[in-house]
């Protein structure tokens, strides 16, 4: 894990650099789904901080047995995959980040949850960038009205907005992509809206973190990349 660590900074320095921008602008959200807690410890014995699960009571059973900063520990837990509203009891009380929020209905869930915590959640909107009917999120056309209607939630504070690129093989396919989504980060005024920070743009996975650097990204997701292939069985 350190050689494979070492070489995603240095890949990170680079698109940095291309794009006149520092490596200390991106945060790194190591996805440890479906790798047990020794990877955690190994993760963080190379400076890895923030961790991301999608499955709600896995993000649990991995907080109770290593506290994100939310309940007093070292690590921050991100629940990077889309949400059922029956579960939201789970994140709000254990996740440090909520990277998935696509709906009213959802927002209104995890807001009641995290007034019952005592908390304000940190939040991503997530968009459907591809228009892929097989996956989650707001349509852009959307985005930034949906932006406006999370004014009302006073336990959930949107810092940004998330995307997932089509699966290509060349990285610079999904470019025009990671464009428009920059276009509609840079485009949404949060002046009027105490709720929504805009801070983050999270773009980027294992096989595209590079161009999504190029174009804007500030978090990237990576797995793989850091763990190594998963084992599903």
């Amino acid at each position: 894990m350190t050689e494979r660590v070492e070489s995603i900074r240095e890949r990170i320095a680079q698109a940095c650099g291309r794009a006149g921008r520092s490596p200390d602008e991106i945060t790194v959200v190591a996805v440890s789904k479906t790798f047990p807690m020794q990877a955690i410890a190994s993760g963080t014995g190379v400076g890895l901080e923030h961790f991301g699960e999608n499955r709600a009571r896995q993000l649990r059973d991995k907080a109770k047995a290593r506290p994100g900063a939310v309940e007093g520990g070292d690590v921050k837990w991100h629940m990077v995959g889309h949400l059922q509203r029956n579960k939201a009891k789970f994140i709000a009380r254990h996740a440090d980040w909520f990277d998935a929020l696509d709906s009213p209905r959802l927002a209104e869930e995890l807001n009641k949850r995290a007034a019952k915590n005592d908390r304000v959640l940190p939040c991503l909107v997530q968009v459907n960038i591809t228009g892929d009917d097989q996956k989650y999120g707001l349509a852009p056309s959307e985005t930034h009205e949906y932006l406006d209607h999370c004014a009302q939630y006073d336990h959930l504070a949107v810092e940004g907005l998330m995307a997932l690129g089509s699966f290509v093989d060349d990285p610079e396919d999904v470019r025009g992509e990671f464009q428009k989504m920059r276009e509609l980060f840079d485009t949404y005024d949060a002046s009027g809206n105490p709720q929504v920070e805009m801070t983050e743009l999270s773009i980027g996975m294992s096989n595209d973190f590079e161009v999504a650097i190029e174009e804007g990204s500030t978090m990237i997701r990576l797995g793989t990349s850091i763990f190594g292939p998963r084992d599903y069985d």
